[in-house]
């Protein structure tokens, strides 16, 4: 199971099996309800059995597991044992370095896209497989390789070698509605071939560090087992991934989290012809405009994504986007909530010019930005905190404050700062956000006197630094190595 967050246990989707979609929608029986059953036969064949097999490390395991009973051990993971038996013979498993490493099995689904193999699944249902097998509705059984994966949108796409397979149809996730009837097919808890239906509950759900997917909610029935599986509407065609659920028990509890099958067939196309995917990066900090933000900046409603920080040397900053920018549209897109932001620049591709219309205290303007990839970001940013700035003893990047922004905080001077680079700044604890006020009980009043002031503390010593946080005054130990 794949966890978001400590109320979100995942899995979902099984092996639901569909063949070549018709166009056949699910017709009312007598009672005026729908009848699913030509739909499930019309789609079934596709939906298949996804089973993998890890090989682990005996002598990890035997430490994972540490201080747990042997017998308990042994029963439920099929663990060996590796002391002595009871009459002091050496056990040929004592030595967990030299025992063979220990297989786990576990079980997914997934659905063919294409006559000649292509499958989509959840990336955490094949993540660090030795073997995976396929199961087809036929009971025939047939080695996959990887193709490629996205673990930020729980993506894999994987392949058999066959031909003239029976495959799904796919849809628009785009055309969703609240309140549509969907259906999925997998195997929760190893029941072969459930089906089960239920209704959109909600679309654009946007889930703790799952930035890039606006799932799609639904009330579906969804268990252990049903990882990797699609998801129909009533036309037979594919809308979603199943990926996820929220549960407290590890069972269905009504809230089930799909991929919109838009976003996984943009990652299948890179992944065919890249073997990876490049996402967009816009290089800003965002924030909810509440009502009373929207009433502070003269919005009739909320809406859009407010800009708390541009970050230097980005697409954002090389446009001109500036914090206090509230982000209205993206690429002719309306933001109608920040959390819709994310998943729009990073399915833009790199090569277009994207125009932004932003607010910007009470006027509308227009920018023209170039997207940067989000992983040379990512790395620019792990170089950047694995070795600051060597003249930057401290580890930060600061800039001084107005003096509106003082008054507002109730302060006669102080830099906030707007990155954490590492070395003495991520150590003392320091925030992007942080207002520096002293370092050693001496004032800091601009980034000129901060870099002044630097150079004349003394290293190795445990020096308290003032900040205010979140309107709140607290000190923070520096100790500069340098």
């Amino acid at each position: 199971m794949k966890k978001t967050s400590i109320f979100f246990s995942v899995i979902i989707s099984a092996w639901m099996v569909f063949q070549p979609v018709t166009s056949f929608a699910a017709s009312p029986n007598k009672y005026g309800l729908p009848d699913f059953s030509q739909l499930v036969a019309d789609t079934n064949q596709s939906v298949v059995n996804i089973s993998t097999t890890k090989k682990i490390d005996r002598q990890a395991m035997a430490e994972q597991f540490k201080g747990m009973p042997e017998e308990m051990l042994r029963h439920f993971f099929g663990l060996p044992q590796f002391r002595n038996d009871p009459n002091g013979n050496p056990n040929p498993n004592s030595d967990p370095k030299k025992a063979p490493k220990q297989e786990t099995h576990s079980l997914g689904s997934g659905f063919i896209i294409s006559e000649d193999g292509y499958i989509l699944t959840n990336n955490h249902v094949i993540d660090g497989a030795d073997e995976i097998i396929v199961r087809m509705r036929n009971r025939q059984e047939l080695k996959a390789k990887v193709i490629g994966t996205d673990p930020r949108t729980d993506v894999a796409l994987i392949k058999i070698d066959a031909h003239n397979l029976p495959f799904a149809k796919i849809g628009k996730s785009s055309d969703l509605k609240v309140g549509q009837w969907v259906l999925a097919i997998g195997e929760p808890f190893g029941l072969d071939f459930t089906a089960t239906h239920g209704i959109i509950s909600a679309l654009g759900r946007a889930l703790p560090e799952d930035t890039y997917v606006p799932f799609i909610q639904s009330d579906v029935p969804i268990n252990p087992g049903n990882s990797g599986g699609p998801l129909f509407n009533l036309n037979g065609e594919v809308v979603g991934i199943n990926s996820q659920i929220y549960s407290k028990t590890g069972g269905s509890m009504g809230l089930s989290f799909s991929i919109p099958i838009d976003i996984a067939m943009n990652v299948v196309n890179q992944l065919k012809t890249n073997g990876k995917v490049a996402r967009g990066y816009l290089g800003v900090q965002i924030q909810e405009v509440t009502n009373d933000l929207a009433q502070s900046f003269g919005l009739s409603k909320p809406e859009g994504a407010l800009v708390g920080q541009t970050y230097p040397d980005t697409a954002a900053a090389k446009a001109g986007i500036q914090p206090g920018d509230i982000i209205l549209e993206f690429d002719g897109k309306p933001i109608k909530k920040s959390a819709d932001l994310p998943p729009i620049v990073g399915m833009t591709s790199l090569k277009k010019s994207v125009k932004v219309k932003v607010l910007r205290q009470g006027k509308t303007i227009y920018f023209t930005v170039h997207l940067n990839s989000l992983d040379q970001a990512e790395e620019y940013t792990q170089n950047s905190k694995a070795q600051p700035d060597k003249n930057n003893r401290l580890g930060a990047l600061v800039k001084e404050l107005d003096s509106e922004s003082l008054k507002a905080l109730n302060l006669p001077f102080g830099v906030m700062v707007t990155d954490v680079l590492g070395g003495a700044a991520e150590k003392a604890g320091l925030r992007s956000g942080d207002i520096i006020v002293t370092i050693d009980f001496k004032p800091v009043k601009s980034i000129k006197g901060l870099k002044k002031l630097m150079k004349t503390l003394p290293k190795n010593r445990s020096l308290p630094v003032r900040v205010v946080r979140n309107k709140r005054s607290l000190f923070l130990p520096l100790v500069l190595d340098k």
